[in-house]
């Protein structure tokens, strides 16, 4: 290990992007930032905490609803980290109930594991007219059991977010999962204007992956989409050029009545850093000219990693770079309030990523350290 002060082009610090600034690496960690002394090692590109991805189905070749055990966590955390994204949320799609009984034990026993930031519950009590690929036979109303199994995740403290449509919800259910500390997101839903709007008030927090199986934008029913863009709730979204056109994903973040209100997730499947096919519930899916399909050619999850997305928004959609880095770092750390995974100081150099000028990731700053 290389000790001593660099000075990168520019540095993301979690919050904006700086020029001329240095960090000094010691013992493994970043010891400090500011201005770089006389004698910093000059680098190419950009340093910025690791990338954060709050919706992953999988990765190497592991499916979570089929291994959901905190071996099959660590392997989708372990592939991920590999293109850049340092923390991830595991994410269970619709499944039976005893799918979500394990995934909840798994993330209680890897709390504080390598890249595993907390768990993301996404169905079964969605809409079965936005199902998207969630298999149809599972899904069904908030009941007892789920509620049960996020409230002993909040006890052992991990992080949760559980995707929803209000439809599928009693009232004053939502409310109760924020009272436990869960961050409900809106998703997979038919919902109209008003009633996401009412999911709204009585505290869902997120919106899952904007556009993508939710009732649309149209002029005189402005569904989930418009209450989305119409609040000051954060939305993610998924930047790979098929789910959302690139031109879609700048009007949205244009769109929106703040600024950090859209964030990225990959919503990937086994394919990244896996083979190109695997198995869904009773479906094959495999890759075909970079996108995801069923045997019939239909879309059927993503195959993009974060680091993907982020030189897709600086290089095609043309988004700033330092309001790019901080839909793939400050926000969804702040979404899943960990703001220590939007941070410099204090973090492992294995947790820090070298960008090169293309914005492309390069390595994290272990590599770097060492050469």
């Amino acid at each position: 290990m290389r000790d001593g002060w660099i000075r990168p082009e520019r540095l993301f610090d979690g919050e904006d992007l700086i020029e001329g600034a240095g960090l000094r690496l010691a013992a493994g960690l970043v010891a400090e930032v500011g201005p770089a002394p006389a004698g910093a090692r000059a680098i190419p590109g950009t340093v910025t905490p690791g990338y954060v991805d709050l919706q992953v189905n999988g990765g190497g070749g592991v499916l979570l609803n089929a291994d959901p055990t905190p071996a099959g966590m660590a392997a989708i955390a372990a592939a991920h980290r590999r293109f850049g994204t340092v923390a991830i949320l595991p994410t269970l799609i619709t499944d039976a109930p005893e799918a979500l009984d394990r995934a909840a034990e798994a993330a209680l026993a890897a709390r504080g594991q390598e890249g595993i930031a907390g768990l993301h519950i996404e169905g079964p009590h969605i809409s079965l007219a936005r199902k998207g690929t969630h298999a149809p036979r599972f899904i069904r109303p908030l009941d007892a059991r789920t509620m049960d199994a996020v409230r002993r995740l909040r006890a052992g403290g991990v992080p949760v977010m559980i995707t929803l449509a209000p439809e599928a919800v009693a009232p004053g259910q939502i409310a109760q999962l924020r009272a436990m500390g869960a961050v409900v997101s809106i998703g997979h839903s038919d919902a109209s204007f008003e009633d996401t709007r009412a999911a709204i008030a009585e505290g869902a927090n997120c919106f899952t992956h904007l556009f993508n199986a939710m009732s649309p934008l149209v002029h005189r029913a402005p569904g989930v989409v418009g209450a989305a863009l119409d609040s000051l709730v954060p939305a993610g979204i998924i930047c790979d050029g098929i789910h959302v056109t690139d031109e879609l994903v700048g009007l949205a973040i244009r769109a929106r009545r703040a600024p950090d209100l859209v964030f990225l997730v990959s919503d990937a499947m086994p394919s990244v850093g896996g083979p190109d096919h695997f198995r869904l519930y009773d479906m094959d899916l495999h890759v075909q000219d970079g996108r995801l399909v069923n045997t019939e050619g239909s879309l059927a999850g993503a195959h993009v990693t974060m680091a993907e997305s982020v030189a897709r928004l600086i290089g095609t959609v043309g988004v700033a770079p330092r309001t790019a880095l901080r839909m793939a770092v400050t926000i969804p750390a702040r979404v899943m309030a960990l703001p220590g995974l939007a941070a410099l100081v204090g973090r492992r150099v294995e947790d820090v990523l070298h960008l090169a000028p293309d914005w492309t990731v390069a390595g994290t700053l272990a590599g770097l350290a060492d050469g």
